[in-house]
């Protein structure tokens, strides 16, 4: 799958890259010399009049692309099981009352012991995708795995119980 990217200079003021959407919409991201960056929604007759533009902050920016990240990531691992037979993905909550709330993954066991994978871990608007046995896990967090159905059923239980 192919998506159009265009890269436009803008004396003066930086760059604008714009995605062209799959019905013809322009979705572009101004990056301003000074640092700044804003989205701007372009009109569908004239590509080069945006409709609407929104400033965002580092802050603000970084939580977009979490959120498109992590949207994108569930999609694709959700897409899994179309492909892969008997193969699903589960999002599973650590909750305050879990042995592994203020623990490191690797304390779970739980590829040995589930035959499951964690792909990461959605804390608050942050994703931590591909964890490692020494990532941190705190109450709150969402545990995104892959695995059988008996063996998501066997995580859920050694998250709660141990």
């Amino acid at each position: 799958m192919s998506v159009r990217v265009e890269k436009v200079d803008l004396p003066g003021i930086g760059t604008r890259h714009d995605v062209i959407t799959k019905k013809g919409r322009r979705i572009g991201v101004v990056s301003h010399r000074s640092g700044e960056r804003e989205l701007a929604l372009f009109g569908v007759e004239d590509p080069d009049e945006a409709i609407d533009s929104i400033a965002l902050t580092d802050d603000e920016a970084a939580a977009l692309a979490d959120v498109l990240g992590a949207s994108l990531m569930l999609g694709q691992l959700a897409g899994i099981r179309e492909q892969a037979a008997g193969l699903f993905t589960e999002q599973l909550l650590i909750s305050a009352g879990s042995p592994y709330a203020g623990e490191v993954l690797g304390a779970t066991k739980a590829r040995t012991r589930t035959h499951t994978s964690i792909v990461a871990i959605v804390r608050g608007a942050d994703v931590i995708p591909s964890p490692t046995p020494d990532s941190p896990l705190q109450a709150g967090d969402t545990i995104i795995a892959v695995g059988t159905r008996p063996g998501l059923d066997a995580l859920a239980r050694v998250l709660t119980d141990g």
